[in-house]
């Protein structure tokens, strides 16, 4: 429901009244991964996707008579070898939606309210939903912040209110949307529920040094995979917002000292491309020992020779220098800065979701990967 959080929180703004079906769980080849969301509101205006398509018309009717009967419903959809004109998923996976109406008389309204008003301003929470569990608790909500503590509830279980938040903020603390199984009275036993925690996390940053024409295309290809740009350059008659419009912010520093100073986390991307000794050794010394997602280096197979015998010189190890992409990029044949721009867009989602960046045709692998970093049933990075 996140992913569409600016409009929804703009029809709550307005006083609309509105069902919200959203991925709770997916198995084998499915377009939208948990927390995908579809809303319609009483007029019939519809916003977000959970299919790319497949089943948009049936959730929607689904949307529809939640609207009408007040009802949550958790419904699945996948494609059946008997009936291939039924409604399901050509693509061969399966879904679990649920579907929740968010009316003015819906006791949940303030939680989810605060949870999208705070998704739309950027700000870290999560919010915990119970997906399958015992009668009367369907459709209750939990609103959890980065420092534990909750508003809502799922009525006379202080127990699993608390449960709940501990998962949820473990959750929100990886930047991850999944399913979570817990006892019903809050324990590890006992009649289970499944419980849906999306969270809400700041953009990922990606860093780019080197204030170069490269490093332009790299800002534009970054904004658009949705980071938070950041451009840093020791040279301010190159670091400017002229030549980089599109930058979130820009950085006249030399590189490494911005790096120990500035704050990162396991989302974070870094791209180096000032291809300059006395720029890159400090620099990669520090990045190559942060846990972030991502570090590459531009240069030509010489540089990067030359460049691991300069940082090896400095103390980095074997298994420190292994994490570095060098030279930055998959193998496009790109030329131009903007298809250089593609090439290292295009490793940092391999890296992030584990795939091998190698062409589809032909292949057998899975086109949607499973990776290690994957909470309990079906969660996302």
């Amino acid at each position: 429901m996140l992913d569409i959080a600016e409009e929804l929180d703009r029809w709550v703004g307005q006083g609309r009244d509105f069902a919200v079906a959203t991925v709770v769980g997916v198995g084998g080849s499915a377009p939208r991964q948990p927390g995908a969301a579809l809303a319609v509101d009483t007029d019939g205006t519809a916003v977000g996707s959970v299919s790319g398509g497949c089943v948009e018309g049936a959730v929607y009717e689904l949307c529809q008579q939640a609207l009408r009967d007040g009802e949550t419903v958790l419904e699945r959809f996948g494609y059946s070898d008997e009936d291939a004109f039924a409604v399901g998923l050509t693509c061969g996976g399966v879904i679990d939606i649920l579907v929740a109406p968010v009316r003015a008389d819906d006791p949940a309204r303030p939680v989810i309210a605060a949870m999208l008003a705070a998704a739309a301003r950027g700000e870290a929470a999560a919010l915990a939903r119970i997906v399958d569990g015992p009668a009367g608790l369907s459709g209750r909500a939990l609103l959890v912040r980065p420092d534990g503590s909750y508003d809502g509830g799922y009525g006379a279980h202080p127990e699993l209110d608390r449960t709940v938040a501990a998962e949820a903020r473990a959750l929100l603390d990886a930047g991850r949307t999944g399913t979570v199984e817990i006892g019903a009275q809050g324990s590890r036993c006992g009649a289970p529920l499944t419980v849906l925690v999306e969270s809400s996390v700041p953009p990922p940053r990606m860093i780019v040094f080197g204030a170069i024409d490269f490093a332009s295309a790299l800002v534009r290809v970054g904004k658009f995979l949705g980071h938070h740009v950041t451009v840093c350059d020791a040279r301010p008659v190159f670091a400017t917002r002229t030549r980089f419009p599109d930058a979130d912010e820009i950085v006249v520093e030399w590189p490494h000292t911005y790096l120990e100073r500035t704050a990162t986390d396991g989302r974070t991307v870094l791209c180096v491309l000032t291809h300059d000794a006395k720029f890159d050794v400090p620099l990669l010394k520090v990045a190559l020992r942060l846990p972030v997602a991502y570090v590459g280096a531009m240069g030509s197979r010489r540089t990067h020779l030359d460049r691991a015998r300069r940082l090896r010189e400095v103390g980095l190890t074997e298994s420190e220098l292994a994490r570095l992409r060098s030279p930055i990029g998959l193998d496009l044949g790109a030329r131009t800065p903007e298809e250089t721009a593609l090439s290292i867009a295009a490793e940092i989602v391999a890296a992030r979701r584990g795939g091998s960046g190698v062409a589809l045709t032909g292949g057998h692998t899975p086109i949607h990967h499973e990776t290690a970093a994957r909470t309990r049933i079906g969660s996302v990075a």
